[in-house]
This record gives C-alpha cells, sequence and structure tokens, in this order.
C-alpha cells in the first residue's frame, strides 16, 4: 500500500488486514500505520524518497496507489515494482472524463486531454489521468486496475464533507437543507471501495471501472434525515428550493457539501455515471444510514474534528449566510 494511513488508503490497508492479507505500508511517518502492517518509511517527493521500498527485498500480489498529485509520482513508484509486484491498482476519479459529462457516461467516455505520465503538478483531472497513464505504462493493460472513484464517504474521510453536515446538524437549530429532498446523488462507502478493490485483486480484473453506487443510491433528504437520526439531534432540516439557494450566491458542493442543483450540467456530471461494469463484479453498496452512523461515531471518537488534507479547500457555509437565507 503506497500511502494506507489515511482515509481511502487506511481503509484498503485494513481490509486487507482483515482478510489477513501480509500488508506493507510504504508511508511519511505523519500518522500511524493500521496495526498488524509492516511499515516502510519514504517521502515519494523527495530526491531519495522511494530508498526503503527499492532496498527492500519483498515481492508483492498487488499495489495500490492513490496519489493524486504529479503523476511523475506514480510512475517512479511504478517503474520501481514493475519487476516485484503482479498487479498495479491506481485509486484514480472519475474526473478524468472530459468535461461536461453526458448522463450515463461508462468507461469509454472521452477523457481529459493534455495529461502526461512525466508530468508535474497540473490540475487535479489531469494529474489522476497522467497516474493513470503512469501506471499502466509501467505494468501494461493487462497488470493495471484503474479505480474511478465517484464521491468518496464515510470513516476517515479528510475532505470534511459527511463530518461538515454531521456536525452543523448535531448543533441543532434550523439546517439550510438545499433541495429538493428527492435530489438523488451517487457515491460509494471508502470501506465498499476497499472490499471490491480486494476482491479486484483476487480476480485479477484489469482495465478501467468507475466505482461509485447506482445514481440514486440514495437522496440529499435520505443523506441528512440520517445525520438528524445518527447525532440525536433536535434540527430542524428547512427544505430550501435550490432557485433561492443559488440566489444568495452559496457554491454548490463546496459550501452545502455534496449538494448541486438538479438538472444542472454538474449534476449531470458527478452523479449520473454508469457502475453497471463494477456492479457485475460484485460492487455492493451498504445503506446510506450506516456510511452516516459509523462517520458519526468515528468524528465522536476524535472529539468532532476531523481531519482535512491541506491540499483540499475548506468546505461548510458560513453560520451568518445560512441564518440570512432562512431569514433567521
Amino acid at each position: 500500500m503506497l500511502g494506507g494511513t489515511e482515509f481511502v488508503g487506511r481503509a484498503v490497508a485494513e481490509a486487507a488486514l482483515a482478510r489477513g492479507w501480509d500488508v506493507t505500508v510504504f508511508h511519511r511517518g505523519r500518522h500511524e500505520p493500521p496495526a498488524g502492517a509492516w511499515p516502510l518509511l519514504g517521502d515519494r517527493t523527495s530526491p531519495d524518497g522511494l530508498a526503503a521500498l527499492a532496498a527492500a527485498t519483498d515481492t508483492w500480489d498487488a499495489v495500490v496507489d492513490t496519489w493524486s498529485a504529479a503523476p511523475r509520482t506514480v510512475r517512479d513508484a511504478a517503474r520501481l515494482l514493475a519487476g516485484r509486484a503482479a498487479r498495479y491498482v491506481y485509486v484514480s476519479s472519475g474526473s478524468v472524463y472530459a468535461w461536461p459529462r453526458a448522463a450515463g457516461y461508462a468507461e469509454d467516455a472521452p477523457l481529459v486531454e493534455g495529461a502526461s505520465a512525466g508530468a508535474d503538478a497540473t490540475d487535479y483531472a489531469r494529474d489522476k489521468r497522467g497516474g493513470e497513464l503512469a501506471a499502466v505504462e509501467a505494468f501494461g493493460d493487462g497488470r493495471s486496475l484503474l479505480v474511478r472513484c465517484g464521491l468518496i464517504l464515510g470513516p476517515y474521510e479528510n475532505i470534511g464533507r459527511l463530518p461538515w453536515w454531521l456536525n452543523r446538524i448535531a448543533a441543532g437549530g434550523p439546517v439550510l437543507a438545499p433541495g429538493p429532498r428527492e435530489l438523488p446523488l451517487q457515491y460509494v462507502d471508502v470501506r465498499d471501495l476497499a472490499q471490491w478493490t480486494l476482491g479486484a485483486v483476487e480476480a485479477e480484473l484489469d482495465g478501467a471501472y468507475n466505482l461509485v453506487s447506482p445514481p440514486g443510491h440514495a437522496t440529499m433528504g435520505a443523506l441528512l434525515d440520517a445525520c438528524v437520526r445518527a447525532t440525536g439531534s433536535r434540527a430542524e432540516l428547512r427544505w430550501t428550493d435550490p432557485e433561492a439557494v443559488l440566489g444568495a450566491g452559496i457554491e454548490p458542493w463546496t459550501q452545502l457539501p455534496v449538494w448541486v442543483p438538479p438538472g444542472s450540467e454538474l449534476h449531470t456530471s458527478v452523479y449520473s455515471g454508469d457502475v453497471s461494469r463494477a456492479l457485475s463484479a460484485g460492487l455492493r453498496c451498504r445503506p446510506v444510514e450506516e456510511t452516516v452512523e459509523d462517520t458519526w461515531n468515528w468524528l465522536r471518537s476524535l472529539g468532532g474534528a476531523a481531519p482535512r488534507r491541506a491540499d483540499r479547500p475548506e468546505v461548510g457555509l458560513d453560520p451568518a449566510v445560512e441564518a440570512k437565507v432562512l431569514g433567521i
């Protein structure tokens, strides 16, 4: 596991350990690796950052890489491991598809242009596509698996989307709930992502897979209702028309995490992917209530303050803006 101490990487490492697998975690030492994993320390961004990995005498059945910055970092690791690992799993993103995406886009949809396996960091979409190219360049089509995730939720989240909603609702009072309640969402619980990925390794799958729940697996209403129940809050969800939300200058997705206006290009691009290939390959998605409750329990174990990646923007709505829109 390249990484393996935060969010997706940690979920994959823990799931592999739970299966009885031998897990090596190559990380920078900023966080404790999962108990039972064999740690190797190194910073992939430094000139000699792969030294500990190069010196190790192990071979592996699979490498899982979640890197999301400069593609050359994936390239260097993949080249080093090409003769010592059977398969390279690169956790990519639906962002690699060209914008805007057509409704029901599948794995053969057009991809972003201008990506390169040897590039420095540019933007998220091209960086992820460059990482894909790097994995395939080193391992070939038959030994590389590209896991194109959509919105990822669940315990260990270090982006802040579901944690923000949980903490906001736990605080109580009137809550700006962006409508409509029936707005279909599409996401994947990080633990379902991990289990599918490990199953794909066992099945020796290759190529690209959209990995996210079917569209409408949950709705905005189901998600926020689950937050109310999980926190035991007396918060009042005040459902507000999308026009009023947008008219107040509120940014979808960031200021109101997860939410994007219905019928918009953004909603089509984020919440309408075709996941039939992953479903046929064993993807199972747990109920939204379980994802929310387990995330809340994890948050409480941390005292409510979720970790946040420094390279991602803060999410959430200013209380003053919320109060103004609600007229309170």
